[in-house]
């Protein structure tokens, strides 16, 4: 399935926690998804998905959710995404 990123970003806020979103979009999907990561050491992630603007198709977006959960590419590519554009703070 083909990925498009269309924008990421990543911060560290003050205590040291990491939050970060990307948002995408897929191939034959008509709504552009945002996925949401958090991580306390930015080790472990947690995540959320969400659609990125208008709510689009249910089916899809629990496609999408599964996709996430099973294809370990694509959801690194997302994480990856949001980390390469991360905010350095000095210490």
């Amino acid at each position: 399935m083909n990925l498009e990123i269309v924008s990421a970003e990543m911060s560290r806020k003050e205590d040291k926690s990491y939050v970060g979103r990307t948002v995408f979009t897929l191939e034959n999907h008509k709504a552009p998804y945002e996925i949401t990561f958090f991580s306390t050491r930015g080790t472990e992630w947690d995540y959320s998905l969400s659609f990125a603007g208008e709510p689009g198709s249910e089916e899809q977006f629990l496609e999408t959710d599964a996709l996430l959960e099973n294809d370990d590419d694509i959801y690194n590519q997302l994480l990856d995404a949001a980390l390469d554009k991360q905010e350095i703070v000095e210490e």
